[in-house]
Parts: structure tokens; sequence; C-alpha cells
């Protein structure tokens, strides 16, 4: 059994369902310290982090990752437990396997070996671990990250060990994420009789000529990393459930994937325009996830791709399609960041697995990442 499989089994076994992180990152900190890291635990509520470093000169290089996990649902239609770590061929079994407890386990194992093979390596390293990526995060990387600022402890590059492949190990390479503009938009109207419509006024009809300008509307075009920013419904809600009469308010819910072509604020401006438009007597509430971040070709991308290039033999897509990540909380510092990981195609399903020979040809990516940003 390799390292790597080791480890993360190790992991997986632990049920680290977001906030909680169930002895994993003790774990980590008894492997960390072993390779002559310093490390911290930070705690920001009920929230546990990891910020371990190993160095004090620059460049710093950070792995960074989670140790929760989204909830099994239904573990009985599970092929098997999903927090008893199971071989089936060549798959690993278990809630986690590819995210990102898979990539964890990678990322401690390439950071052994290369510490063995270069223990005066330049530079520092560090992890960046939270129990909070997964659930709202509020008092996850984001905190770490505002603690390190405070401290002037700047990181030059991150690799973020989201599961980013979409057929292969490497195939996909995410050196950015679009950015994420939520609304809740309660349009208020008069309720009343179905019969008697001349009475009361429906903001069920009021808003859908509204929402269909917003569905239609061009925000942007894009650009050569981005798609054009999309404007999506996820949930409308109106009513008292009875067929006879017409809702008081009428909620609607809705996202912006935005591209760096477009700001929050023209966003939100925009939108207001065309509600007042309507004539709408409307209340909303704007909730920003994250901005847009890019992380063009440069030591660290360059870096990745040659890497992969090497291991695997094929050239990696940069992509920054998919939802946002603490990629989002790490870009803003000036960081280079990007994010490389096992394939995506189970995550957050019952059985999910991952290739147990990819989790090990992960490894020796993220060591020849190492090896060609700090092994000079």
């Amino acid at each position: 059994m390799s390292r790597t499989l080791e480890y993360a089994k190790e992991l997986i076994r632990r049920p680290s369902v977001t906030p909680e992180d169930e002895g994993c990152q003790d774990w980590m900190i008894e492997k960390l310290e072993a390779l002559g890291f310093q490390c911290e635990t930070l705690w920001f509520e009920e929230v546990r982090n990891l910020w371990a470093r190993r160095g004090s000169d620059g460049p710093l290089l950070v792995f960074a990752g989670h140790t929760d996990v989204v909830p099994t649902g239904d573990a009985g239609k599970w092929r098997f437990d999903p927090f008893v770590p199971t071989e089936d061929g060549d798959l690993l079994y278990g809630r986690g396997a590819a995210d990102m407890k898979g990539s964890i386990a990678a990322m401690l194992v390439a950071v052994e070996d290369f510490i063995a093979a270069h223990p005066d390596h330049r530079g520092s390293l560090g992890f960046l671990i939270t129990a909070d990526e997964e659930g709202p995060s509020v008092n996850g990387t984001v905190k770490v990250v505002e603690t390190l600022q405070e401290r002037d402890e700047h990181i030059d590059y991150c690799l973020v060990g989201e599961p980013s492949s979409t057929d292969t190990v490497g195939d996909v390479i995410k050196n950015g994420r679009r950015g994420s503009l939520g609304g809740l938009l309660t349009v208020k109207g008069v309720q009343g009789h179905v019969a008697y419509p001349h009475l009361a006024r429906n903001p069920v009809h009021e808003v859908a000529p509204a929402l269909t300008e917003l569905a239609a509307a061009e925000w942007d075009r894009g650009n050569d990393f981005f798609p054009a920013t999309s404007f999506q419904i996820s949930n409308i809600n109106a009513g008292t459930g009875a067929t006879n009469v017409i809702p008081g308010d009428c909620q609607v819910l809705f996202n912006f994937r935005f591209s760096t072509e477009v700001t929050d604020f023209e966003l939100r401006q925009r939108t207001e325009t065309i509600l007042q438009s309507h004539g709408l007597d409307y209340e909303i509430e704007w909730k920003l996830s994250g901005q847009p971040f890019l992380t063009d070709r440069g030591a660290l991308v360059d870096a990745t791709v040659a890497a992969i290039k090497e291991r695997t033999g094929a050239d990696a897509h940069l992509s920054t399609a998919g939802g946002t990540s603490d990629g989002r909380f790490i870009a803003p510092t000036g960081a280079q960041v990007v994010e490389l990981g096992p394939v995506n195609a189970t995550i957050h399903k019952v059985d999910e697995h991952t290739s147990i020979s990819e989790l090990d040809t992960l490894t020796g990516i993220y060591q020849g990442i190492l090896k060609n940003l700090l092994a000079g």
C-alpha cells in the first residue's frame, strides 16, 4: 500500500462532516511537526483551522485545503460505509476520497519526499487547512488569511487541492474562478381572492416580465479566460398554498456567476435599474460570496503545467469553470493561485470515490511542482 493511499484512508475514516474536524488536523500536525513545520491551531467560533509553516524566507508556497466533508445522505444507499475507506480494484470509496482528503494525503506525501530529497530547499512551505470549506465559509480560510495579513505573512504561491480534473488527473488546472453574487428579491403585492383580482395586485404577474428581461440580458461577453456572465433563478416562492388566494408577495432567489469583465457593483446597478423600469414595489438583499480571480501564465502555472507534462505526458488545460473555492480568499492578497486535484465526477455524491493509481500520480505531480519552484 502506498503512503498516499494509507494517508487517504486515515483521513476518510474520520467522519468530519462540516464544520467538524474529528482529529484530522491533529493527525496532520503530528506528521508536519516531524518535518520541521511550526503548527498553529486557529479557532474562529466553532471552526478549527491549521496554519503550518516550515522556513522563514520567501518565496512561500502553500498547500491549501479542507478536512471537512459534506453529509453522506442516506448511508444505506452507499455500496460501502462512507466512513470506512474501501478499495474496489483501483478505486477508493469513502466520503472525502475525491473532495478532498485524497488531495491532502497526496500533499503530505509529496512534501515528505521533497524535504527528504531537498532538506535545504529555498523559500518556505506552508499548509492552510480549514474545516469550514463545505459550510458557510465564514470562519475558515478567509479568517486565516486575515490573520496572516495582520502579521505581514505573504503567500507567494498557493496550490489548492480541490478536485479540478475532468477525465484523468491533471487534465485540467483551475487558474481562476468566476465571482458569485446572489440576490433575494421580494416583490410586494396585495393579497386577495382570485375571483376579485381588481381588489388585489398579483406580484407574480408583476415580476414575471422583469425576470424575463433579466434572464435575456447580456451582461458581458466574457474574455479569453472566462465565459460570459450568467444570471440564473434558483427559486421562486409565493402564495399561501391555497388555489383561491392571490399572493401578497413573491420571493425570487437568483445568482450571478460573473467574469472579470464586470463588477458586482455594475451587476447590482443594472439589476435594480431593470426592476425599477417595471414599476415594481420591491426589496432586495445582496450577498457577494466571492470576487472573480485569475492567475495568468507565470511561475506557478508554468511549474504546474510542466510537472503534469513530466508525470503524465499530457498537456493540461487551463480553466476557470465550476463553482467557487477558497482560492477566492487567497488570490486577492496578490498570491498566485491554482487548483489541482482528483477527478471530480463523484464529489458530493453517493459512492464518492477516486482512482488509487491517480492519487499516486497526483502525489508525483505535487512533487514536481515543489521541485520546479523550490529545489533550486
